[in-house]
C-alpha cells in the first residue's frame, strides 16, 4: 500500500497521539493509499483540483455520501498534519465542502419490546442467566459491544453499581448500572465461577460456557436469538439497537444531551443528538405539557 509523502508519519501519529485502533488506523492507510493514486496520475500535484477530482471518482465508483465524507475527513486530516508538522504551508481541502449526510434516524425498540427482550432468556439455565446479565447490561449502560466485551470482572464496582468502561481511544469513563443489571450481574458471578479454567481465566466478566472470552459476533448472536424469541423483527435486533434505545429512552424521560453524552462516551454532543431524535408523539406531548399555548 503507497502513501503520500509523509503518510506513513501521519498513520503513526494517529495510533500514538489518538490511540486509535489498527483497524481504524487501516482505514485512514486506505483512504490515502487511494487519494496518492490520484495524485501521481496529476503529476503529484496536491491542489484543491486534484482534490475536488479525487472527490467525484468517489462518488462515480458509486460509494454512499457517508464513505466519501469519511474519505474527505481523512484526506482533510492527513493535510492538517502536514501544516502542523511544517511540511506544508496550504492545505488544499480547507475550502472543499463536506458531502452532505442523511440523518437517518437510529432504529430504537420500544420500552415494552426492550422488557420483553431482556426477560427473554430462560433463567433456570447458565446460559439463560448469562445472557440475561449480557442484555441487562447493554441496556443499562448504553455501551458499545466492543466495550462489553472488554469489560473485566472487576470493572464492576456493586458498591456504587457502576462500572468502569473503557470506550474509543482507550478513553475510560465511569457509568451507572442500574439496580437490574447489577442484580443480573451478581447471579452470573456466581454461575461464572463454573465455568472459568483456573490457571486460563481470561478476567473478562463475560465467558462462553468453555470459559473463553465472548466475541462481537457471540453478542450479535445472542441479541437476535433473544429477541427473536419474543417475536421482535429479526432486522431490528443488534447490540447498538440496545444502545440506540438506551439513550433515547433516557432523553423522553428527561435526562438532557450532555448526560446521555457524557454516559454514552461521545466526544461531541452532535452525535449524542443524532442517537436521540424524539417521537413525534413525545415531541407533542413535551409541547402540550410545557408551552403556554400548547394546549
Amino acid at each position: 500500500m503507497e502513501l503520500p509523502e509523509h503518510g506513513h508519519e501521519f498513520i503513526v501519529s494517529l495510533r500514538a497521539e489518538r490511540g486509535l485502533s489498527p483497524h481504524t488506523a487501516s482505514a485512514y492507510a486506505r483512504d490515502l493509499s487511494q487519494y496518492h493514486e490520484t495524485i501521481v496520475r496529476h503529476g503529484g500535484n496536491t491542489s484543491e483540483e486534484v482534490v475536488l477530482v479525487h472527490i467525484a471518482s468517489l462518488r462515480e465508483r458509486g460509494l454512499a455520501p457517508t464513505s466519501v465524507a469519511r474519505k474527505l475527513a481523512s484526506i482533510r486530516a492527513y493535510h492538517r498534519f502536514l501544516i502542523a508538522e511544517d511540511h506544508a504551508t496550504d492545505d488544499p481541502t480547507a475550502t472543499v465542502a463536506s458531502p452532505s449526510r442523511p440523518q437517518a434516524l437510529p432504529k430504537a425498540l420500544d420500552i415494552d419490546e426492550v422488557t420483553r427482550l431482556v426477560e427473554a432468556p430462560d433463567l433456570t439455565t447458565l446460559i439463560g442467566r448469562r445472557d440475561k446479565a449480557i442484555l441487562e447490561m447493554l441496556y443499562a449502560t448504553g455501551c458499545r459491544v466492543s466495550e462489553l466485551i472488554g469489560l473485566d470482572v472487576y470493572d464492576v464496582d456493586f458498591e456504587t453499581d457502576t462500572a468502569m468502561v473503557t470506550g474509543k481511544g482507550n478513553k475510560q469513563r465511569l457509568v451507572p448500572v442500574g439496580s437490574y443489571a447489577a442484580r443480573a450481574i451478581r447471579v452470573w458471578l456466581e454461575d461464572r465461577l463454573t465455568v472459568r479454567i483456573p490457571g486460563k481465566d481470561p478476567g473478562n466478566l463475560f465467558l462462553t460456557v468453555r470459559g473463553n472470552a465472548m466475541s462481537r459476533q457471540a453478542i450479535w448472536r445472542i441479541v437476535r436469538y433473544r429477541g427473536v424469541s419474543v417475536g421482535i423483527d429479526r432486522a431490528r435486533l443488534s447490540p447498538h439497537v440496545l444502545r440506540h434505545s438506551a439513550a433515547t429512552h433516557m432523553v423522553e424521560g428527561g435526562a438532557d444531551l450532555r448526560t446521555v453524552q457524557e454516559m454514552l462516551g461521545h466526544a461531541s454532543v452532535s452525535t449524542t443528538q443524532l442517537y436521540t431524535k424524539v417521537s413525534p408523539e413525545h415531541l407533542r406531548e413535551i409541547v402540550i405539557t410545557n408551552h403556554p399555548r400548547g394546549t
